[in-house]
C-alpha cells in the first residue's frame, strides 16, 4: 500500500485569510527561504548529490531545495501538503514545462496524499535520499508528527539511505531568537506549549530514533538571517508563520510595530538588517 506523507501542522491561533496567505508563501518564495541555503550546499556538497541522486523532499515549501538538487543533476520529488500555497510556487518553478528545454526532468511534486505519491512513484527506482529541511526546535512540540511522517517515507527508499533532518541552534547562536520571542509574549505570555524554547540541544537524534532511523553523523552551518531594509525583515519573519498565533491573539499591525522594534539592534548603519544564527543537520539512515 502506497503511504500517504501528510505533514505536521503546527497550532495557529486562527486561520489567515487565502490572500494573506497566499502573500506570505510568496513572501516566504521571494526573501526568507534562502536564508537556509547554506544548509542546503553544506547537504549536498557532503552527500555528494548529483546525476545518480533520487531525493525525496518533505514539507519542500516553494521549492528552493529542490531546485538547487535539480540544478546537480538530481531527479527530485518534492512534498508539501501543509502549505498548499507554497506548494503552487514550486510548481512554478520547478514543473518540466518550467524548464523551457533546459533537461531537467525528473521533477514531481504532490501534496501527499496516497494518489498522487502513487502516481508520482508510478514505477520509479527507489529514493536514496530523503531530507526534511524544514527546521525543528524553535516552539516546544514543534517536531510533533515528524517521526511518523519519515517512518511513512522510509519504505520508499533503499536500505541505508540518508535522511536529512535540520533544528535550530542553540538561541545564544541564533540572533534571531530575541526576534521570534516576541510571538511568545503576545499570542502566550504564559510561555505554554506554542512558545519558543530555550533549549540548549534539538530534537534530531530523538526524532530519528522514534522514526527507526540510525543517526551518522551531524553538522553545523552558519545561517545569517540578511534582509535589505526592515520592511523586508518583517515580511520575511512573518512569512515563517511562526507569529501567526501572535496576529491571531492581536492583530497584524501590533505584531508589526513589535517585531520591527525587535529588529532594530540588527539595523545597520545603511538600514540593512544582519542576524547571525547556527543551524544543525543530522544524517539519518534508514533500515
Amino acid at each position: 500500500m502506497t503511504p500517504t506523507l501528510v505533514q505536521r501542522h503546527l497550532p495557529h491561533a486562527a486561520p489567515l485569510p487565502r490572500a494573506d496567505l497566499c502573500a506570505r508563501a510568496r513572501d516566504w518564495a521571494e526573501i526568507q527561504e534562502r536564508m537556509l541555503v547554506p544548509v542546503y550546499e553544506a547537504v549536498y556538497e557532503r552527500l555528494e548529490v548529483g546525476p545518480g541522486t533520487r531525493l525525496l523532499g518533505l514539507g519542500c515549501g516553494s521549492g528552493l531545495a529542490l531546485l538547487m538538487a535539480a540544478s546537480r543533476g538530481a531527479s527530485v520529488t518534492g512534498v508539501e501538503s501543509a502549505e498548499p500555497e507554497r506548494l503552487a510556487l514550486a510548481r512554478q518553478r520547478l514543473l518540466p514545462g518550467a524548464w523551457e528545454g533546459r533537461g531537467r526532468g525528473g521533477t514531481r511534486l504532490t501534496d501527499g496524499s496516497e494518489h498522487d505519491i502513487a502516481v508520482a512513484e508510478s514505477g520509479q527506482a527507489p529514493f536514496n535520499l530523503i531530507t526534511a529541511f524544514q527546521p525543528i526546535g524553535c516552539t516546544a512540540g514543534d517536531s510533533e508528527g515528524l517521526s511518523a511522517l519519515l517512518e511513512s517515507a522510509a519504505p520508499m527508499a533503499r536500505r541505508g539511505t540518508p535522511v536529512v533532518l535540520v533544528g535550530w541552534g542553540p538561541p545564544e547562536r541564533c540572533t534571531t531568537s530575541s526576534v521570534l520571542r516576541v510571538a511568545t509574549k503576545l499570542a502566550d505570555p504564559l510561555r505554554s506549549t506554542g512558545s519558543w524554547r530555550p533549549a540548549l540541544r534539538d530534537d534530531l537524534e530523538e526524532v530519528a530514533h522514534r522514526a527507526g532511523l540510525r543517526p551518522d553523523g551531524s553538522g553545523r552551518v552558519a545561517c545569517p538571517f540578511g534582509y535589505a531594509d526592515a520592511e523586508s525583515a518583517v515580511r520575511g519573519l512573518l512569512s515563517t508563520r511562526l507569529f501567526d498565533a501572535a496576529v491571531g491573539a492581536t492583530d497584524l499591525a501590533q505584531v508589526d510595530k513589535e517585531v520591527t522594534e525587535a529588529l532594530q539592534p540588527y539595523v545597520r548603519a545603511d538600514g540593512t538588517v544582519w542576524m547571525p544564527n547556527v543551524f544543525r543537520y543530522l544524517i539519518a539512515r534508514t533500515a
